[in-house]
């Protein structure tokens, strides 16, 4: 699902050249859900941007789908972000003159054909905003924002959800309920699920953890944990 061969990423500061990413090659298989870690600094969420499509390799190719995105006109790169990934910021990035509902529907209007007030509504329905459709962004808590952020991110059914630092903002048991949906999105959807973050218990529900340091990959592995829709299904066959 997600290529990534020998991507760097730097910034020109005058003469001198600072690297960000230092040649990252690493392959994501379709469904899985993979923890990006490492410390402030390390390149996490440049790589997650690359990823997504909103910012450019400085070299090297990534490729989504089969689709190469490292040499994308604009135009052609935002088509690509609207039909296969859905993204979900940490400070959710609503906007704030669109009620929730409004927020949810507009991915949807801007890349699919049809009505999709109903799947719109379905969602809402399901992150438990059923009563909180027609309310504004700063009618609504963090919490909610980052849920109305969610369904947005599912509405156009993404074979990719990517999630930078999605529980950052959140009290402990938002953030809990903000993860259970990601994870419920990849076990039942079958979304591949890419997230940063800082937390350890969050790295440790993955299907596999990737630690970036100084900009390279120094671990990737297999959490300690075993993966969330391992569990379940483990779970159903105990009975």
């Amino acid at each position: 699902m997600i290529e990534v061969r020998n991507v760097k990423k730097w910034i020109q500061n005058g003469s001198r050249r600072v690297e960000i990413l230092k040649g990252i090659t690493l392959s994501i298989p379709a469904g899985q859900f993979v923890a990006i870690v490492g410390a402030s600094g390390s390149g996490k969420s440049t790589l997650l941007g690359l990823l997504a499509g909103l910012d450019t390799p400085s070299s090297g190719e990534i490729w989504l789908d089969g689709t190469p995105i490292h040499n994308l006109a604009e135009g052609e790169l935002a088509a690509v972000r609207g039909r296969k990934i859905g993204f979900v910021f940490q400070s959710y990035q609503l906007i704030s003159t669109l009620t929730a509902l409004e927020n949810v529907l507009l991915p949807f209007e801007l890349n699919v054909e049809g009505n999709g007030l109903k799947k719109a509504r379905g969602l809402l329905d399901a992150v438990g905003l059923g009563e909180r459709m027609e309310h504004y962004p700063v009618q609504l808590s963090g919490g909610e924002q980052q849920r109305v952020a969610l369904a947005r991110a599912f509405v156009v059914d993404p074979p990719i959800v990517m999630a930078d630092e999605p529980t950052g903002n959140l009290d402990s048991a938002n953030g809990r309920l903000v993860l259970d949906l990601l994870l419920e999105r990849n076990a039942h959807a079958g979304a591949t699920l890419v997230l940063v973050t800082h937390d350890a218990e969050i790295a440790n529900r993955a299907d596999r953890k990737i630690v970036l340091r100084d900009g390279m990959v120094v671990e990737d592995s297999l959490p300690t944990a075993r993966p969330i829709a391992v569990q379940e299904a483990e779970l159903e066959t105990n009975g």
